[in-house]
Protein backbone atom coordinates (compact mmCIF):
# COMPACT_ATOMS: atom_id res chain seq x y z
CA UNK A 1 0.00 0.00 0.00
CA UNK A 2 2.74 2.18 0.25
CA UNK A 3 3.93 2.36 -3.29
CA UNK A 4 0.47 2.23 -4.65
CA UNK A 5 -0.46 5.70 -5.24
CA UNK A 6 3.44 5.61 -7.62
CA UNK A 7 2.95 2.77 -9.07
CA UNK A 8 -0.14 3.68 -10.36
CA UNK A 9 1.28 7.06 -11.60
CA UNK A 10 3.56 5.35 -13.49
CA UNK A 11 4.34 6.35 -17.24
CA UNK A 12 3.75 3.53 -18.72
CA UNK A 13 -0.28 3.10 -17.18
CA UNK A 14 -2.59 4.05 -19.99
CA UNK A 15 -5.30 4.77 -17.62
CA UNK A 16 -3.77 7.66 -15.60
CA UNK A 17 -4.83 11.69 -16.59
CA UNK A 18 -2.09 13.17 -18.52
CA UNK A 19 -2.59 16.23 -16.49
CA UNK A 20 0.14 16.84 -13.92
CA UNK A 21 -1.89 15.61 -10.70
CA UNK A 22 -1.74 16.81 -6.82
CA UNK A 23 0.36 13.60 -6.29
CA UNK A 24 3.19 14.54 -8.53
CA UNK A 25 3.03 17.83 -6.23
CA UNK A 26 3.45 16.83 -2.92
CA UNK A 27 6.15 13.74 -5.34
CA UNK A 28 7.82 16.87 -5.94
CA UNK A 29 7.99 18.15 -2.80
CA UNK A 30 9.31 14.64 -1.34
CA UNK A 31 5.79 13.28 0.13
CA UNK A 32 4.46 10.11 -0.06
CA UNK A 33 3.26 7.57 2.41
CA UNK A 34 6.54 5.97 2.81
CA UNK A 35 7.90 9.43 4.23
CA UNK A 36 5.05 10.42 6.25
CA UNK A 37 5.24 7.53 7.62
CA UNK A 38 9.28 7.11 8.54
CA UNK A 39 9.36 11.15 9.58
CA UNK A 40 5.68 12.18 10.03
CA UNK A 41 4.91 15.26 10.02
CA UNK A 42 5.21 19.31 12.17
CA UNK A 43 1.75 18.30 13.86
CA UNK A 44 2.55 14.41 14.09
CA UNK A 45 6.29 13.32 14.78
CA UNK A 46 7.38 10.26 13.29
CA UNK A 47 7.56 6.96 12.94
CA UNK A 48 3.70 6.78 12.03
CA UNK A 49 1.44 3.51 11.36
CA UNK A 50 0.46 2.63 7.96
CA UNK A 51 -2.92 3.81 8.65
CA UNK A 52 -1.87 7.30 10.05
CA UNK A 53 0.85 7.73 7.11
CA UNK A 54 -2.45 7.37 4.62
CA UNK A 55 -4.41 9.66 6.88
CA UNK A 56 -1.67 12.84 6.59
CA UNK A 57 -1.14 11.76 2.89
CA UNK A 58 -4.91 12.41 2.21
CA UNK A 59 -4.76 15.62 4.52
CA UNK A 60 -2.33 16.79 2.21
CA UNK A 61 -4.48 16.40 -0.63
CA UNK A 62 -7.23 17.71 0.57
CA UNK A 63 -5.29 21.25 1.13
CA UNK A 64 -4.42 21.19 -2.72
CA UNK A 65 -6.85 21.45 -5.96
CA UNK A 66 -6.96 20.06 -9.26
CA UNK A 67 -6.89 15.89 -10.18
CA UNK A 68 -5.59 13.70 -7.56
CA UNK A 69 -5.87 10.33 -7.13
CA UNK A 70 -6.58 8.80 -3.26
CA UNK A 71 -5.92 5.77 -2.15
CA UNK A 72 -9.29 4.89 -0.33
CA UNK A 73 -9.37 3.11 3.24
CA UNK A 74 -8.82 -0.64 2.99
CA UNK A 75 -12.09 -2.33 4.89
CA UNK A 76 -12.96 -6.08 5.63
CA UNK A 77 -14.62 -7.83 2.99
CA UNK A 78 -16.58 -10.63 4.01
CA UNK A 79 -15.30 -14.40 2.58
CA UNK A 80 -11.45 -12.48 1.78
CA UNK A 81 -8.41 -13.75 3.73
CA UNK A 82 -5.82 -11.37 4.81
CA UNK A 83 -3.32 -12.09 2.03
CA UNK A 84 -6.61 -11.69 -0.86
CA UNK A 85 -7.18 -8.26 1.17
CA UNK A 86 -3.42 -7.09 1.03
CA UNK A 87 -3.13 -7.60 -2.85
CA UNK A 88 -6.18 -5.85 -3.45
CA UNK A 89 -6.02 -1.32 -3.76
CA UNK A 90 -8.69 0.65 -4.61
CA UNK A 91 -7.85 4.18 -6.10
CA UNK A 92 -10.16 7.29 -6.64
CA UNK A 93 -9.44 9.56 -9.27
CA UNK A 94 -11.26 13.02 -8.41
CA UNK A 95 -11.29 16.49 -9.39
CA UNK A 96 -10.83 18.58 -6.13
CA UNK A 97 -11.82 21.99 -6.11
CA UNK A 98 -12.12 22.68 -2.37
CA UNK A 99 -10.94 20.62 0.99
CA UNK A 100 -14.49 20.04 1.00
CA UNK A 101 -15.87 19.39 -2.69
CA UNK A 102 -14.58 16.94 -5.13
CA UNK A 103 -15.72 15.02 -8.18
CA UNK A 104 -15.45 11.42 -9.19
CA UNK A 105 -13.71 11.02 -12.27
CA UNK A 106 -13.19 7.34 -12.11
CA UNK A 107 -12.55 4.33 -10.01
CA UNK A 108 -9.55 1.51 -10.42
CA UNK A 109 -8.26 -1.48 -9.15
CA UNK A 110 -4.88 -3.02 -8.24
CA UNK A 111 -4.71 -6.80 -7.88
CA UNK A 112 -2.43 -8.71 -7.59
CA UNK A 113 -0.22 -5.42 -9.90
CA UNK A 114 -2.62 -5.49 -12.74
CA UNK A 115 -4.60 -2.63 -12.50
CA UNK A 116 -8.07 -2.76 -13.48
CA UNK A 117 -10.61 0.17 -14.51
CA UNK A 118 -14.34 -0.03 -12.68
CA UNK A 119 -17.09 0.13 -15.22
CA UNK A 120 -19.51 3.29 -14.97
CA UNK A 121 -23.49 2.16 -14.06
CA UNK A 122 -24.05 3.77 -17.95
CA UNK A 123 -21.68 1.10 -18.79
CA UNK A 124 -22.96 -1.50 -17.01
CA UNK A 125 -26.85 -0.97 -17.74
CA UNK A 126 -25.70 -0.41 -21.64
CA UNK A 127 -23.61 -3.96 -22.12
CA UNK A 128 -26.41 -5.51 -20.29
CA UNK A 129 -29.11 -4.22 -22.13
CA UNK A 130 -26.95 -4.97 -25.30
CA UNK A 131 -26.47 -8.65 -24.26
CA UNK A 132 -30.18 -9.10 -23.26
CA UNK A 133 -31.29 -7.61 -26.94
CA UNK A 134 -29.32 -10.03 -28.59
CA UNK A 135 -30.57 -13.11 -26.25
CA UNK A 136 -33.84 -11.93 -27.48
CA UNK A 137 -32.62 -11.70 -31.51
CA UNK A 138 -32.04 -14.80 -31.11
CA UNK A 139 -34.80 -16.36 -30.14
CA UNK A 140 -36.61 -14.27 -32.34
CA UNK A 141 -34.52 -16.02 -35.46
CA UNK A 142 -34.62 -19.76 -33.72
CA UNK A 143 -38.55 -19.18 -33.79
CA UNK A 144 -39.24 -17.80 -36.86
CA UNK A 145 -38.41 -21.15 -38.64
CA UNK A 146 -41.08 -22.51 -36.54
CA UNK A 147 -43.89 -20.30 -37.65
CA UNK A 148 -46.57 -21.92 -40.37
CA UNK A 149 -49.60 -19.71 -41.47
CA UNK A 150 -52.44 -21.42 -43.45
CA UNK A 151 -55.35 -18.95 -43.90
CA UNK A 152 -58.37 -20.82 -42.98
CA UNK A 153 -56.45 -21.64 -39.40
CA UNK A 154 -53.79 -18.59 -39.06
CA UNK A 155 -50.54 -18.85 -37.31
CA UNK A 156 -49.62 -22.57 -36.08
CA UNK A 157 -46.48 -23.15 -34.28
CA UNK A 158 -44.17 -26.02 -35.98
CA UNK A 159 -41.39 -27.38 -34.10
CA UNK A 160 -39.15 -29.91 -35.19
CA UNK A 161 -39.66 -33.67 -33.76
CA UNK A 162 -37.22 -35.82 -32.61
CA UNK A 163 -37.63 -39.52 -32.76
CA UNK A 164 -38.60 -39.45 -28.66
CA UNK A 165 -41.27 -36.96 -29.40
CA UNK A 166 -44.19 -39.19 -29.11
CA UNK A 167 -47.11 -39.00 -31.91
CA UNK A 168 -50.07 -37.07 -29.65
CA UNK A 169 -48.32 -34.06 -30.52
CA UNK A 170 -49.05 -34.48 -34.31
CA UNK A 171 -52.65 -35.52 -33.04
CA UNK A 172 -52.91 -31.89 -31.05
CA UNK A 173 -52.03 -29.64 -33.59
CA UNK A 174 -54.22 -31.51 -36.20
CA UNK A 175 -57.32 -31.15 -33.63
CA UNK A 176 -56.54 -27.61 -32.59
CA UNK A 177 -56.19 -26.95 -35.96
CA UNK A 178 -59.81 -28.71 -37.25
CA UNK A 179 -61.16 -26.13 -34.36
CA UNK A 180 -59.76 -23.04 -35.72
CA UNK A 181 -60.74 -24.20 -38.93
CA UNK A 182 -64.76 -24.52 -38.16
CA UNK A 183 -65.15 -22.00 -36.12
CA UNK A 184 -63.81 -19.44 -39.32
CA UNK A 185 -66.16 -21.00 -41.04
CA UNK A 186 -69.15 -20.91 -39.25
CA UNK A 187 -68.70 -17.38 -39.07
CA UNK A 188 -67.77 -16.61 -42.64
CA UNK A 189 -70.86 -18.69 -43.53
CA UNK A 190 -73.15 -16.27 -41.63
CA UNK A 191 -75.88 -14.28 -44.29
CA UNK A 192 -75.06 -10.82 -44.34
CA UNK A 193 -78.21 -9.73 -42.33
CA UNK A 194 -76.94 -11.79 -39.74
CA UNK A 195 -73.91 -9.73 -38.96
CA UNK A 196 -72.73 -6.79 -37.37
CA UNK A 197 -70.98 -3.67 -39.33
CA UNK A 198 -68.48 -4.43 -37.44
CA UNK A 199 -68.14 -8.10 -37.82
CA UNK A 200 -68.09 -6.75 -41.48
CA UNK A 201 -65.51 -4.54 -41.15
CA UNK A 202 -63.96 -7.22 -39.42
CA UNK A 203 -64.26 -9.98 -41.60
CA UNK A 204 -62.79 -7.98 -44.56
CA UNK A 205 -59.97 -6.34 -42.88
CA UNK A 206 -59.07 -10.04 -41.72
CA UNK A 207 -59.14 -11.36 -45.37
CA UNK A 208 -57.10 -8.38 -46.57
CA UNK A 209 -54.42 -9.69 -43.71
CA UNK A 210 -54.85 -13.36 -44.46
CA UNK A 211 -53.45 -12.19 -48.31
CA UNK A 212 -50.69 -10.49 -46.98
CA UNK A 213 -49.99 -13.01 -44.47
CA UNK A 214 -49.94 -15.71 -47.13
CA UNK A 215 -47.52 -13.87 -49.06
CA UNK A 216 -45.43 -13.43 -46.19
CA UNK A 217 -45.54 -17.18 -45.10
CA UNK A 218 -43.77 -18.55 -48.53
CA UNK A 219 -40.61 -15.90 -48.13
CA UNK A 220 -37.28 -16.94 -47.34
CA UNK A 221 -37.45 -15.14 -44.09
CA UNK A 222 -40.46 -17.53 -42.13
CA UNK A 223 -40.03 -20.55 -44.07
CA UNK A 224 -35.97 -20.45 -43.84
CA UNK A 225 -35.01 -17.85 -40.96
CA UNK A 226 -32.84 -15.62 -43.45
CA UNK A 227 -32.44 -11.86 -42.50
CA UNK A 228 -33.64 -9.43 -44.52
CA UNK A 229 -30.02 -7.77 -45.46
Amino acid sequence: RINAIDYFLHPLNPFRTKAKTSNEVLSMQGMNIGTLMAWGTSTRPGPLSLEDGEDEYRVALSRLTGEQYELLPLTDMEGMTPQQLAALFTIRHVHRTSQNQTKVLGIYYILEGVIYKSPSVRGLMKAHITRTLEGLSEACDALSVCARYDPSTGYIWKFESSADDNEDDEAFYDVQEKKKRKRRRILDNRRPGERTTEEEEGIRASEAIDRILSRLSNSEVVVKGKRIV
